[in-house]
């Protein structure tokens, strides 16, 4: 097929004009998964020229049944080269950037995604996507924002000003269990398989972590003695069978005593020490401990069979292992089917323990030239660590009457994901599309120089142009939010797109792209250049920053203005902390790819400032490097021009919300070289998607006795990975 018979179609729909500015759009898109493979596909026969697709995953077996650009020969290969390589011949005239890498990394810039007039959102993955809608709001790109979750999909147009960006609404608090629930009393499969796979599994295969010095500081402190040495035995306890595990080298699997230590520990010693705490089930059923013996000793068609129902309350036999098939309510087991969706009795799942121990058992005490392995991580598409994570689950739900899990739901809920459906992908791969053209047919690029103003300038201060993309404030009436529902008559539910929140702490700040020289700029340089050119004046006079006579001068003076200064959740100056006015951004962790974010203490949402009725908001300075062509004597930052300017606001908008952003400062400890990652308090923002169709995270934290799981749906949260 010839070059202009192939476009004949796409000229036909989308006119002349519009068919023929593709040729020149650079299209960036952030992933090629599920919904990747489908978009970037449909992007080549579209007719875009210049696409860059960048991913930092590598593909997997699992991903086959819907991602069509992988074969099996691909597996481990990176997604974005072997997708490029695939979808390239779709189009002759296309050229497929493909770039192996995390969208985080500094390289990738403000100034970076400048250079693309779209980019398309096709990620699993929370963080990615609020850093990329961030950097598309400071870049002033428009961006389509899009996910699925089984049946149901979205789409979501961003352009800045004009529509909400992702981050502008709230989002559903991330389901918690506190630890007593998990390690203790759990009352539901899901609490079964985060013990299995978060506590049990880390403890028996993962890294090997010393808590005797934090039971010395207890004891110190006057906690309880009684309850440090049941910790210190059963720490101890843990480290015997962990450290059988890691011995039995040579021996043969069906002699491993590592197995059946682990059990008796795990499902007899443990529970029946729960069983001596008599007041902790007055209220609720007692665990049953199992009897390793006991159970091997019944035929499998006596045992018990995991499954929905409940093991009878009253535990008046200590040990279970001959408790029969009646005790879960189930008769029958099934005999045919897939070895995942298969229910296992007590006995299959003991034997399925048993195994995967053994496996993974082998896997640690092989030497490294052989194949060894340290530490082992659970992964849902790894059988060993998957079948453990099963078996474990499933007894410690006998133990406590709570109803199994087969094997493929306990990889749904510990691998935190809803099976993806490639016709949904598919779907909303051809949405994003259409509305990439609707943003494009609205927003007509027009070329204006841009330059990099020194904050000094001179002369010879240098100046480079580039291409910028003006839009209107206007909303755009072809743009739509489209939601994918489950309803066969009414497929597709469009909505316009709602307004800016006036809340939003990252579409609400005014951006300001500096290039400068990390290691020679200080703090209050760069603040002193966002302030003076970045505020708008009832004069409009162009300020530059003024360079003192002393021996400090201009780069090392803090601002006139009652400021607070932060990196991301870092403070590094606020009015009664100056400390780092004179480092460098290099010395601060400041450097490329960085924001620093300046926020107005002056109005504080009450008027004030210089009088004028309001606060600014918010300052975001993007940094990035000078140019290669940058003069080594020449400035060591520039500032990009045209400057958007922040406008203040009067009294009654600083009430409504003129510090949306403000970070909630609790500890205001300084920035200190070195320890650039500590946590400081962070201003407030909203955090979750419109829509629970997202993939924060692959597993369960625990934090301050709680263990957290990131989960919108059914327990279990969206993964195409």
């Amino acid at each position: 097929m010839s070059s202009s018979s192939r476009a004949n179609y796409a000229r036909s729909i989308l006119g002349p004009s519009l068919h023929s500015r593709l040729d020149g759009i650079r299209v960036l898109i952030v992933g090629s998964g599920g919904i990747g493979c489908e978009l970037l596909k449909n992007i080549v026969l579209t007719g875009f020229r210049h696409i860059t697709l960048l991913d930092l995953d590598t593909i997997d077996l699992s991903n086959l049944n819907r991602q069509f650009l992988f074969r099996k020969k691909d597996v481990k290969q990176p997604k974005s080269l072997v997708a490029a390589r695939t979808a390239a011949p779709f189009n002759p005239r296309v050229h497929i950037e493909p770039i192996h890498a995390n969208i985080k990394e500094a390289r990738f810039d403000v100034a970076w995604f400048k250079t693309f007039d779209i980019v398309l959102n096709a990620l699993d993955n929370l963080d990615a996507r609020r850093h990329v809608n961030k950097m598309c709001m400071a870049a002033n790109v428009p961006l389509v924002e899009s996910g699925t979750a089984g049946y149901f999909g979205q789409v979501q147009p961003i352009v800045k000003d004009q529509t909400e960006c992702f981050d502008c609404l709230p989002k559903p608090t991330p389901k918690t269990f506190p630890v007593c629930t998990i390690r203790s009393t759990p009352s539901q499969p899901i609490h079964c398989i985060v013990w299995a796979k978060s506590y049990l599994f880390p403890q028996l295969f993962g890294e090997d972590e010393d808590d005797q010095g934090e039971l010395d500081e207890a004891e110190k402190s006057g906690e309880n003695a009684t309850e440090i040495q049941n910790l210190r035995r059963e720490a101890q306890a843990f480290k015997s069978v962990r450290a059988l595990i890691r011995s039995s080298q040579g021996q043969d699997q069906s002699e491993s005593d590592a197995p059946r230590r682990v059990f008796e520990k795990v499902f007899m010693q443990d529970v029946k020490n729960l069983l001596s705490m008599t007041d902790m089930w007055k209220s609720r059923a007692a665990p049953v401990p199992l009897e390793f013996e006991s159970i091997m000793a019944v035929p499998n068609g006596d045992s018990v069979i995991p499954g929905d129902g409940n093991v009878p309350a009253n535990a008046d036999s200590n040990v279970n292992g001959n408790v029969g098939a009646n005790a879960n309510g189930h008769a029958t087991r099934t005999s045919m089917g897939l070895k995942d969706q298969k229910s296992l009795t007590l006995r299959e799942t003991v034997e399925m323990f048993v195994s995967s121990t053994n496996r993974l058992s082998s896997r640690l005490s092989r030497p490294k030239e052989e194949g060894g392995e340290e530490m082992i991580s659970f992964d849902k598409d790894d059988d060993d660590t998957l079948d453990f994570v099963c078996a474990a689950a499933n007894l410690r739900s006998i133990v406590y009457g709570i109803g199994g899990k087969t094997r493929w739901e306990v990889k749904e809920m510990a691998g935190n994901i809803i099976p993806a459906i490639a016709t949904t992908n598919a779907i909303i791969a051809g949405l994003i599309v259409l509305q990439a053209l609707h943003l494009l047919r609205a927003h007509q690029p027009s070329t204006s120089t841009s330059t990099l103003s020194a904050s000094a300038p001179s002369a010879t201060t240098p100046t480079t142009t580039s291409t910028t993309t003006s839009t209107s404030k206007s909303p755009n009436p072809s743009l739509r939010t489209i939601h994918l529902q489950h309803k066969p008559a009414v497929p597709l539910q469009p909505t316009r797109p709602e307004p800016p929140n006036r809340t939003c702490g990252v579409c609400r700040d005014t951006y300001l792209d500096v290039r400068c020289d990390p290691g020679r700029t200080t703090l209050a340089e760069v603040v002193n250049l966002a302030l003076k050119r970045g505020i708008e004046r009832d004069d409009d006079e162009n300020v530059e920053v003024e360079e003192d006579e002393d021996e400090f001068g201009g780069r090392y003076e803090p601002p006139d203005a009652e400021v607070s200064v932060y990196e991301d959740k870092r403070i590094l100056a606020d009015p009664d902390f100056d400390d780092n006015w004179g480092r460098t951004l290099e010395d601060l962790g400041c450097g490329r790819g960085k924001f620093i974010t300046i926020v107005d203490e002056e109005g504080e949402g009450e008027g004030g400032g210089d009088g004028d009725g309001g606060g600014w908001g918010t300052l975001a300075v993007a940094v990035g490097m000078l140019p290669d062509d940058h003069p080594a004597d020449g400035p060591a930052v520039l500032l990009i021009e045209p400057v958007r300017r922040a406008q203040r606001r009067t009294k009654t908008e600083g009430k409504a919300g003129a510090r949306p952003s403000t970070p909630t400062i609790g500890s205001k400890r300084p920035a200190e070289s070195g320890d650039h990652d500590r946590d400081r308090a962070k201003r407030p923002r909203t955090d979750a998607q419109a829509v629970p169709m997202s993939s924060p995270s692959k597993g369960y934290k625990e934090v301050d006795g709680v263990v957290i799981i990131e989960d919108d749906v059914d327990d279990v949260i969206v993964i195409d990975d």
